[in-house]
């Protein structure tokens, strides 16, 4: 892999350079130009966290919207507001039916299409201050506060690894899907 935007004055290192071993020298170099060196299983797992569409790489764990009403007041409603109406941060809840409006509002409820991808942008980027801080149930546990505050989960409801994929969002029909080979 290269990171995005890489400019290579003679093309790109071949494949084999990137993961060829440590130099003999002991500076842990390698390769074509002489830099980086290989990764390993164990810390390529630490950064391979993300959670497809149809919930393949969601962690074990699980979460209630009681537990989540408590995290989301703790760690979320300094920015998004105590009931997810907004602040400094995104509304997350409310806005259905205004998508085809003069004034759509985007949020969880009338935006997003699914419900595994919301816990997948809770675990990476929230919150702001603290990204990846988040433990899997409390993401679990936010995620299902906020499809209930969104009426689209029933108050009781536990959400894991099972139940997160089944969870149908109002939005889902309404993107379209990519058809270039590779796309996600």
């Amino acid at each position: 892999m290269f990171a995005c935007g890489a400019v290579y004055a003679d093309g790109p290192p071949a494949a084999a350079s990137m993961s060829a071993p440590a130099s003999a020298s002991g500076s842990g170099n390698s390769g074509k130009y002489g830099i980086g060196k290989p990764i390993d299983n164990a810390a390529l797992a630490r950064w391979n966290i993300d959670v497809s569409p149809d919930g393949h790489g969601l962690p074990a764990g699980s979460g209630t919207v009681a537990a989540g009403a408590h995290v989301f007041a703790a760690k979320c409603a300094m920015c998004h507001g105590k009931g997810g109406e907004g602040g400094i941060g995104d509304p997350l809840v409310g806005g259905a039916g205004t998508l085809t409006s003069a004034t759509p509002k985007k949020t969880v409820g009338s935006y997003w299409p699914y419900a595994t991808t919301l816990f997948d942008y809770i675990r990476r980027a929230m919150p702001y201050n603290a990204p990846e801080s988040l433990s899997a149930d409390e993401v679990y546990s936010v995620s299902a506060w906020l499809l209930y505050m969104n009426g689209i989960v029933p108050e009781h409801t536990t959400l894991d690894a099972k139940t997160l994929p089944r969870v149908r969002m109002p939005n889902r029909e309404g993107f379209i899907p990519d058809p270039r080979p590779g796309a996600l």
